[in-house]
């Protein structure tokens, strides 16, 4: 191919500059055409025959043909005669177009991306652009170090085949993250609020641990997030860097935060500028109250539901916003101002970016419909319930004006990897050594569905479980789903059996409030006692061979922590009951009731405290067999084995479990300096007590319903390889039958 003559241009240029008289065009003369027609020629030229043409309409005349793109040089020239001579070099076509050397991202994605296509003009300013195109998907995908060059092969009749040979480089891995300036939550807490993760070898299957500038600009957010809700309202990300690690080949990611101090609630004001308007109602409508922790998504909360309120009041454009006065003790009011709004209604809401997802899975966590008056907190809602699908690295909603009072509402989406395997290996003074595995997907067929297969071996236990949920059954906010489960356990060692349960469970459930929520469940199971030992208890004797259960149960939910796994604050409430004998051979009423407080104190201290109870009663005759008892010890009661508390055959020792439990106790959880490493210290006391089991002859059995007491200490450490407790715990009120455990270790990891 040749090169273009810009020297020539220039020359070109101070020839026509200094040709200061009009040029009286009598023919223009196009030379060098092979595919282009000479009427494109001119029509770009836009120079008629016949007329005069200035130095300046020369000029323009020429960048006009030269933009275009089909050239790589052109020559113009005035002769005497009066004839506009114009000499073109046409780029060449574009025969083949191949890619070379990729292997991370496929030819398909490359094709959509680049704008030189075959059959296409050569252009290498277009070209250039698409290097730039690829490298830019690169990084998004990692691969920072990636290089493009762009190579072509000349052919007959004026062809070319490009070829864009790439070197893909290996993926940038983020090595470390760090946090500066946080004093309430550790980095560890923080670590796993945010979407990048440090890389790790149990990783390998994902892509949390790749550097990405858009994932980590959303960890900014993220983390603003969490500490808007928990009381900061003066949070700040001072600055978010990502430097080169010293090996060249990864990432460190620095956090500066500025957490500020934390606000409680105060007065809580309303006023409007739209008349007729009936504050008082609105203020039932207010989910905060006063002397409660400041927290953003309640104050959403709140505008939503009084937007929606008035709204139906027949105020379609009011608009709710809030102002928030903050003092030196530490109180922030809030005053929500309601105003009427522009008078614009959604046109169309148009969704894109979703390759996989289908669209009626997000359409459905939009709040606000087409038609609808335009609404600005139900579109921030809109994009929140979006973004909490966890299918989509960014969501970005835009609107933009179609005429004086309509806009549309443009949804894009970029999707991210929704499935995951995991493996993971553990081993607890109970279970012995484990080993688990499955696999799971967010987003089965891109429907919103979850869809997982798990497994887990260990010296004493087996579990397989096949499940499938609906988040959204029968087009509703209702979530449905099944379990198939097998399970097997080794007892011999508390009550000289084995025992196995294989079944299917349906499940329901729905939400109240964003805390308040309800399952219902049907299981049908089949339960096998075996492997009895032959001095084994009169009572473990009897109940060996199979059995049939049909069970309906409901449980109730009321979830105020503010997080679900690594707790601070907050308390959860749940009561649940099941009936057995809707059919199938057992028959007994279930109760459980479970309460958890928290509290933290500057400097990491968490205090929980934590009330559990159970009551089965068998109905009918039958009485509640060993494997739907209560055992109470191991992880419910430190200091004490599993099964190592309650009525015991005084002949065997074999453990006989329980009609009813009752156990509690408090915790407090302390900074020991490795709050970094993930590692906390702790001391607890634990208290407890299991009752009789009924159609046992008390003359058989060691038992006491006294309660057992322990107290102890230990560490939490949420390792690389996941969370490990260790626990010593030493009782302070037991019977001399009971069994104790001073040393407790439970480790396992999900990866």
């Amino acid at each position: 191919m040749k090169k273009i003559h810009f020297a020539f241009v220039l020359l070109m240029g101070s020839a026509i500059a200094s040709n200061a008289s009009a040029f009286y065009v009598k023919s223009i003369d196009v030379e060098g055409l092979k595919r282009v027609e000479k009427e494109t020629v001119n029509a770009y030229l836009g120079i008629k025959k016949g007329t005069d043409i200035s130095q300046d309409a020369l000029d323009a005349s020429f960048k006009n043909l030269y933009a275009t793109g089909l050239f790589s040089d052109i020559k113009m020239e005035t002769l005497d005669s009066g004839v506009l001579k114009v000499e073109v070099t046409e780029n060449p076509l574009i025969a083949e177009r191949a890619f070379d050397g990729n292997k991370k991202l496929s030819d398909k994605i490359l094709s959509a991306e680049v704008l030189s296509k075959p059959n296409s003009i050569y252009n290498k300013s277009k070209v250039l652009e698409d290097v730039q195109r690829i490298i830019a998907l690169y990084k998004k995908s990692g691969r920072y170090g990636a290089m493009v060059s762009p190579k072509i092969i000349e052919r007959d009749e004026n062809r070319v085949d490009l070829i864009f040979e790439i070197d893909e480089g290996s993926k940038a891995k983020i090595s470390q993250i760090n946090f500066f300036g946080n004093k309430h939550y550790s980095s560890s807490d923080l670590k796993e609020e945010i979407m990048s993760r440090e890389s790790r070898w149990y990783r390998l299957l994902g892509s949390s641990d790749t550097y990405d500038a858009d994932k980590m600009n959303y960890d900014k957010e993220m983390l603003r997030r969490f500490y808007y809700e928990r009381g900061y309202a003066d949070f700040d990300v001072t600055s978010a860097v990502a430097e080169l690690a010293p090996n060249n080949k990864s990432f460190i990611l620095n956090f500066n935060v500025d957490e500020g101090i934390r606000y409680k609630i105060g007065e809580i004001t309303i006023d409007s500028e739209i008349e007729d308007v009936n504050t008082k109602k609105l203020y039932k409508e207010i989910d905060i109250k006063k002397g409660e922790w400041y927290n953003i998504k309640k104050i959403e909360r709140s505008i939503t539901d009084m937007t929606e309120y008035l709204g139906k009041k027949g105020f379609v454009f009011a608009e709710v916003s809030p102002t928030l006065e903050r003092h030196e003790d530490g109180v922030i009011d809030v005053a929500f101002h309601v105003v009427q709004g522009e008078r614009i209604f959604v046109n169309r809401i148009n969704i894109s970016g979703n390759t996989r997802t289908i669209d009626e899975v997000i359409r459905r966590e939009i709040r606000i419909d087409e038609g609808d008056a335009f609404n600005v907190s139900k579109i921030r809602d809109s994009r929140r319930n979006i973004e909490n699908l966890n299918y989509f690295s960014k969501v970005d909603i835009d609107s933009v004006p179609v005429d004086e009072n309509k806009a549309d509402l443009n949804i894009n989406v970029e999707e991210k990897s929704t499935g995951y395997f995991n493996i993971g290996v553990g081993y607890s003074t109970t279970n012995g050594a484990l080993v688990q595995a499955g696999i799971t997907e967010n987003n089965f067929q891109g429907k919103g569905q979850e869809l997982s297969l798990n497994g887990s071996v260990s010296q004493r236990t087996k579990d397989y479980s096949l499940s499938f949920t609906e988040p959204y059954f029968l087009g509703r906010r209702l979530s449905a789903g099944a379990d198939l489960f097998y399970s097997d356990e080794d007892y011999q060692d508390e009550s000289s059996y084995d025992t196995s349960s294989i079944g299917l469970r349906t499940r329901l459930g729905w939400n109240y409030t964003d805390d308040f929520y309800q399952t219902l469940r049907y299981t049908i199971r089949n339960d096998e006692i075996r492997n009895v030992k032959e001095n084994a208890s009169e009572y473990v004797k009897k109940e060996k061979g199979k059995t049939t259960g049909s069970i309906i149960g409901q449980t109730l939910y009321y979830d105020k922590r503010d997080s679900a796994v690594r707790t601070k604050e907050g308390y959860f409430l749940s009561f649940g009951n099941d009936i057995a004998g809707l059919g199938g051979d057992e028959k007994f009423f279930k109760f459980d009731v479970k309460a958890y407080q928290y509290y933290t104190l500057a400097d990491y201290w968490t205090f929980k405290f934590h009330a559990n109870g159970g009551y089965i009663v068998g109905y009918g005759g039958k009485d509640v067999r060993l494997s739907n008892r209560y055992y109470l010890g191991g992880s419910t009661m430190r200091g004490f084995e599993y099964a190592g508390i309650g009525a015991r055959d005084k002949k065997t020792d074999d453990a006989l479990g329980g009609n009813w439990e009752l156990y509690g106790g408090a915790e407090l959880s302390f900074p020991i300096g490795l709050d970094d490493l993930g590692v906390r210290g702790r001391t607890f006391f634990d208290i407890g007590m299991l009752g009789k089991p009924d159609g046992i002859n008390k003359n058989d059995v060691d038992y006491s319903s006294k309660p057992r007491a322990s107290v102890g200490f230990g560490f939490e450490w949420f390792s690389p390889m996941g969370k490990i407790d260790i626990d010593f715990g030493f009782p302070v009120m037991k019977e001399d039958y009971d069994e104790r455990e001073v040393f407790r270790l439970n480790f396992g990891t999900s990866l």
